[in-house]
């Protein structure tokens, strides 16, 4: 007996999954609120360099701006001649023209800004206005959120692999406690006293810290919410829990647009965080985990429980038939666990790299899209806020097509459309009017509509990779999806930050061209529509891959003769019950061949 079956008598959607399930959606809150808590705490506001005759007095106001501008600020022809790397805002911003006495240039010359000032109209003070990451110096803030996401990396790779060892529940408890103490280290370890460089160090490690944490939380809730729940649920589970990611945003974006200092926000949220430490008293552990690893009485206990707070009775034999399966699939030599497992033959070796490179792309994507909402043409907050609401539209409308229509065709059509979409930014830029409403409208409306596609194809890889490795290592395959997806996270971080500087649309061509790559190698992916989740690695096997023949190993191929033999019995005795056993048995290899 299958776990899922099991699951049906006991009710696999009943009130324990019910409310389980809630508490495990508020957890997934804390991941978004942690990735885009930077775009706040280390936004870059309108800025440009210091008048070096008001050094004291100059600020970024219209009349100083003025000033500046016609005395100081570059001109094109001299940003074409000198600076032909960097698009012409770059150069206007960041480098500053000699002038005579009578304001007359007296050389071609550009000269980096020594200092700057920074427009206070949207934050009060940030830290790239307090360590000046700006110009020449931006590396130093791209570091920063690109070290987060290698904290990504370890911590999906470090904590999947403790959350199929240990459990589900005692990861995401120490994942809870490590977040608030990290979120305290990057509040008040940047002191002016420390100096930049031990505070920078400081602040990135506690960055570091703060992303392995939420990394724990997110990858072992994803996995916790989707095994205590059936087949038919798991959509609803993999795609509401999603909602719970686009709300954290909204309530990011409440506190950034009250708390405009880098520092009270930072400590506000992780004060937000404390209260998760207690969770653990209420988070239950799976019991699809404790079977998968033999520790039968305490599984057993759980779903006692879930029939219980389910009104249903637990059926002794059908527990006793799946706990002697269990005990059978645990005894084979291929029963095995860890990383191994994932690559133990061609099929699952194929399946796993492939899922490997598309969450490397669908990090690229949707973390590219979503870090350049201060790029749009609106207010920040207003550019969070539209993009957090459409990222949640997106969720809305996957939910609804899924069930209907499968995993495979929907991921596959939304980055064929993330590829189209993108490639319209030329057109867009080089035939409408430069700067003009019409041509601003168009950008705003396309950078929301990738960011839609990017959120749809995020949200059904991780459903689609869910359902595609078995129990046994599906926390540690989840793992290293996601560790190789902050690759593709840390590319998406440079390239926003640095191609930018050359083109402002050159990030969103680049990620178009990915997309259209993955959506080919998707097309070999079996459909998972109302499987059951695979238990093992074999299990996985029989779905086969789609348009492409690899051959199973003989051991396999015998295996399931065997598997099949009783069934195979029943159906030849059925069509021919008269028949001897000499004719039965040529019956039974004939089916067998079929």
């Amino acid at each position: 007996m299958k776990f899922d079956d099991f699951l049906k008598l006991i009710n696999d959607w009943g009130k324990f999954q019910k409310i389980k399930y809630t508490i495990i959606c508020l957890t997934y809150m804390l991941p978004a609120i942690m990735v885009y808590t930077y775009s706040f705490t280390a936004a870059t506001p309108n800025f440009r360099c210091r008048n070096p005759l008001q050094w004291l007095n100059d600020s970024y106001s219209t009349t100083s701006n003025s000033i500046f501008n016609e005395e100081y600020r570059p001109t094109k022809e001299q940003c074409l001649s000198n600076k032909k790397s960097i698009s012409l805002k770059e150069c206007q911003r960041c480098f500053i023209r000699s002038t005579s006495i009578n304001n007359q240039s007296i050389d071609d010359t550009l000269k980096s800004c020594q200092s700057y000032v920074f427009d206070r109209q949207y934050y009060k003070e940030t830290l790239t206005e307090k360590w000046t990451m700006v110009c020449n110096r931006v590396s130093y803030r791209s570091w920063v959120q690109m070290i987060f996401f290698v904290g990504y990396m370890v911590g999906s790779i470090l904590f999947g692999i403790l959350a199929d060892k240990y459990g589900r529940r005692p990861i995401m408890s120490v994942s809870f406690i490590l977040m608030s103490f990290s979120g305290l280290l990057c509040t008040f370890a940047p002191q002016q006293y420390f100096g930049f460089w031990p505070s920078y160090i400081i602040f990135i490690l506690a960055r570091f810290l703060l992303a392995c944490s939420t990394r724990g939380i997110s990858v072992s809730g994803f996995v916790l919410a989707s095994e205590i729940v059936g087949p038919k649920k798991r959509l609803l589970t993999g795609i509401v829990i999603e909602y719970f990611f686009a709300f954290g945003q909204m309530i990011l974006l409440i506190f950034a647009y009250f708390i405009r200092s880098w520092r009270i926000l930072t400590l506000s949220i992780a004060l937000f965080t404390v209260p998760y430490i207690f969770f653990y008293f209420i988070l239950p552990e799976s019991p699809r985990w404790l079977i998968s690893k033999g520790r039968f009485d305490e599984g057993e206990k759980i779903l006692r429980h879930i029939a219980k707070i389910n009104n249903r009775v637990f059926n002794n034999d059908a527990y006793k038939k799946l706990k002697d399966e269990q005990i059978k699939n645990m005894s084979e030599k291929n029963h095995q666990q860890g990383i191994r497992s994932l690559f133990q033959s061609k099929i699952m070796t194929f399946i796993s790299i492939n899922l490997f490179f598309q969450w490397l792309v669908q990090n690229l994507i949707f973390y590219g899209i979503s870090q350049s909402t201060g790029s749009w043409q609106l207010n920040p907050y207003l550019s969070f806020g539209v993009s957090a609401f459409v990222e949640l539209l997106s969720y809305i409308f996957v939910h609804l097509i899924l069930d209907r229509i499968g995993r495979k065709i929907p991921y596959v059509c939304f980055l064929i459309l993330f590829c189209i979409v993108s490639i319209l930014i030329l057109p867009i830029e080089y035939l409408m009017e430069k700067d003009g409403k019409s041509q601003l409208l168009l950008l705003n409306i396309i950078n929301g509509t990738l960011k839609f596609l990017s959120a749809g194809s995020y949200a059904i890889i991780y459903i689609y990779a869910n359902e595609l490795f078995p129990t046994n290592v599906r926390n540690t395959g989840m793992g290293i999806c996601s560790m190789v997806a902050r690759i593709g996270a840390i590319i998406g971080t440079y390239s926003n930050d640095n191609l930018t500087r050359l083109w402002i649309h050159l990030p969103i061509l680049f990620y178009g061209s990915v997309s259209i790559i993955a959506a080919l190698l998707a097309l070999i992916f079996p459909e998972t529509l109302n499987q059951p989740l695979p238990q093992t690695v074999d299990d996985v096997e029989k779905m086969n891959l789609i348009n492409i023949r690899i051959y199973r190993s003989k051991r396999l191929f015998n295996d399931n003769i065997q598997l099949n033999e009783q069934s195979v019995e029943r159906f030849t005795n059925y069509i021919n019950p008269q028949f001897d056993n000499n004719e039965n048995q040529y019956n039974k290899e004939q089916v067998v061949r079929l």
